[in-house]
């Protein structure tokens, strides 16, 4: 007898519709599985043979042959041990032949036939929605996130038996309805700009980078408050909308970061590698590509201390994202891509002991070490960070100070003021003025004639580049919509200039 199970596969980070195929044939026993399938997928021979037989059913001592179709399309991981389970029951005459037709199967079988949750099933979800299945089937775990996908059924299952159940009509599931809120795997806690001492042209800076999503690297001694300073970046963003979050919770789903019975991340992410991260778990990629640090911080900030300990391949691997807010993965049998559109933020020391500049301790590094470890950043990625703000050490006055600081609540909101302009503005792909093409930087970054002078007197003192130019006019087009003007000011392009005083000129 033969059996069609439909189930998925997650390629990137979209998923494919897989049809699993069972035949059981007169023969001596045995159990083979073809269509490209991987060792995990292999191994799931002896997980379904398991269990079946500790869901007091009968697993056929026949020869048995499932098929993953297509057949040419590699197959990962342990999420169809569900569906070539029910597969092999319903060749087998335990489930009528066209009882899961309406359903997308997918989970992990235990050996005592209970069901772990996969990665992947939001993509999954929007695939079935896609191919107009009734429903889903999924392990508990994971009926929260798949409950969002519209005119679609999530059914939660704890073990094969309830599936078993279920499609024969002796137990009903009813479907998880959408609820709640979760967070991003690598939230962080409650924090307020309003804990920040002094630094006001340093908290001025990231307000900018909020409101328009521009990249900023920090200069300043050991102990002068980057780390506080970054942390705090995301309190004054704006929260998630609807499609954002959905984008982002795929993204968490398909690394398998997303935490158990969680529902939509609704806050957006901050992320904070170490310096030695590889370059594959910072870009995504690896033997089984998964989405890197860069993916994961989509929507939110991804926080680069000590910038130059970085190697140099991890650093050129940002230069595509920041450009294009996505990130291409090739392989010999398929190109994926990873969504990537972050605020960076990035901290470093002026040189190698940290000192340079600092008013309570010199500095002991010479000058051919303190270009050599500047020159690590690179020019190129230089060029694409919009704000470039020295962070000083702090006096004694401020650091015993009792005044209180402005509160992130009250930034957020000129933020969120600023970004509503940008959104009504551009109405494109990109919401906010770091993201604006080179059509739309020509649109709404137009100079007066005074302005023109100023800027042409700028770029011949600086020596900045025509990338370089064009992230002033950004920053400027912000500081304008802080400000609620329609033009941009001669104080806006000073200020925006302000930004860019260490620029790779001033560096070398």
């Amino acid at each position: 007898m033969q059996a069609i199970v439909h189930s998925s596969a997650v390629v990137g980070m979209d998923a494919l519709g897989v049809l699993v195929e069972t035949n059981i044939a007169l023969g001596l026993p045995a159990f083979i599985i073809v269509g490209l399938p991987d060792t995990a997928i292999q191994e799931s021979r002896e997980r379904v043979r398991a269990g079946i037989a500790a869901s007091r059913l009968d697993f056929p001592l026949n020869r048995i042959t499932v098929n993953l179709a297509p057949a040419d399309v590699r197959k990962e991981g342990p999420c169809f041990d569900l569906a070539i389970a029910i597969s092999v029951l319903a060749a087998s005459g335990q489930l009528p032949p066209e009882a899961a037709d309406k359903w997308t199967l997918v989970g992990e079988l235990s050996l005592t036939g209970e069901l772990r949750p996969v990665r992947g099933v939001l993509s999954i979800a929007l695939a079935a929605r896609a191919a107009g299945k009734e429903g889903i089937v999924v392990p508990s775990e994971n009926a929260a996130e798949a409950a969002h996908v519209d005119n679609l059924k999530a059914l939660p299952a704890r073990r094969l038996r309830d599936v078993v159940d279920f499609l024969r009509g002796t137990l009903p599931i009813d479907p998880v309805e959408p609820n709640g809120t979760g967070a991003a795997p690598q939230d962080t806690p409650d924090v307020d700009f309003a804990d920040v001492k002094g630094q006001q042209h340093v908290k001025r800076a990231l307000e900018v980078a909020a409101a328009g999503g521009h990249n900023v690297l920090m200069i300043g001694p050991p102990g002068s408050g980057k780390t506080m300073l970054a942390r705090r970046v995301s309190s004054v963003l704006p929260q998630l909308d609807i499609d954002e979050s959905i984008e982002l919770t795929r993204i968490y789903s398909v690394a398998g970061v997303l935490a158990p019975n969680a529902g939509l991340v609704r806050k957006r992410p901050f992320r904070a590698p170490h310096h030695t991260i590889s370059q594959a778990g910072l870009a995504g990629g690896g033997s089984h590509p998964r989405p890197g640090e860069i993916s994961l911080a989509h929507h939110g900030v991804l926080f680069l201390d000590e910038l130059p300990e970085f190697g140099p391949g991890a650093l050129q691997v940002l230069r595509q994202p920041l450009e294009d807010g996505s990130v291409t993965i090739s392989r010999a049998r398929m190109t994926l891509r990873y969504p990537a559109r972050f605020t960076l933020l990035a901290a470093m020391n002026p040189c190698p002991c940290g000192h340079l500049g600092d008013s309570a301790r010199p500095c002991s590094c010479s000058q051919a070490q303190i270009c050599a470890y500047r020159q690590r950043i690179g020019g190129p990625l230089l060029d694409r960070l919009d704000i470039q703000v020295e962070v000083p050490r702090l006096a004694a006055e401020e650091l015993t100070s009792t005044r209180s600081s402005e509160p992130s609540a009250r930034i957020r909101d000129r933020v969120e003021r600023a970004r509503r302009r940008q959104r009504n503005r551009l109405r494109g792909a990109s919401s906010c003025n770091g993201g604006m093409t080179s059509r739309q930087l020509h649109r709404w970054c137009a100079l007066g004639a005074e302005e023109t002078r100023f800027m042409r007197a700028a770029v011949d003192r600086l020596g900045l580049s025509a990338r370089a130019y064009d992230r002033v006019l950004k920053v400027s087009r912000t500081i304008a919509d802080l400000a609620g003007r329609d033009e941009i000011a001669l104080s806006d392009l000073a200020e925006a200039i302000q930004y860019r005083c260490l620029d790779r000129e001033q560096l070398s």
